[in-house]
């Protein structure tokens, strides 16, 4: 990142900052005069919210960002949800950009990885609700029972008065 960048929080809200965590009491405009690395929190993804392969990839990336004294293990595990990512993404749209994603977190460009994995959300979450309902329509597929022809109104059974 390079020239002024310019953010405006509530009061309570916070953000991450070279690995500083910042709480504005009041309504604030902060201005980044030099190169810095944030995060707002509505961008901060808690733990228990890395439920899919691509929120596990984002959350390695994060950890990066928010903790950079634990970069070298958030690398790792980064390195390991990525090589599970690719053979389910292999000869995909998406492979592009996950190479890209490699490559920005290789270049030190955290920040940037962060906004093209939150791409990928809606995409994963397209394939994982296509997944779901093609197994729920399996599941719930019954055989269907012959039904008997219905009977004109004007027709009478016979036997009957």
């Amino acid at each position: 990142m390079s020239g002024t960048i310019r953010i405006s929080l509530r009061a309570g809200e916070r953000v991450y900052v070279n690995g500083a965590v910042i709480q504005v009491d009041r309504k604030t405009r902060l201005e980044f005069l030099n190169n810095v690395v944030f995060l707002l929190e509505s961008h901060v993804m808690q733990p228990e919210m890395a439920t899919t392969p691509m929120r596990r990839l984002y959350f390695s990336v994060q950890k990066m960002l928010i903790d950079p004294s634990q970069g070298f293990s958030a690398r790792q595990e980064f390195y390991r949800h990525y090589l599970e990512l690719l053979p389910e993404h292999e000869g995909k749209d998406t492979a592009d950009e996950l190479a890209s994603i490699h490559a920005l977190v290789n270049m030190g460009r955290n920040f940037e990885a962060l906004k093209r994995i939150r791409r990928l959300y809606e995409a994963e979450d397209a394939a994982s609700c296509a997944d779901a309902a093609a197994e729920a329509g399996q599941r719930t597929q019954k055989p269907q029972r012959k039904r008997r022809p219905r009977r004109p109104a004007g027709d009478k059974i016979k036997g009957a008065a």
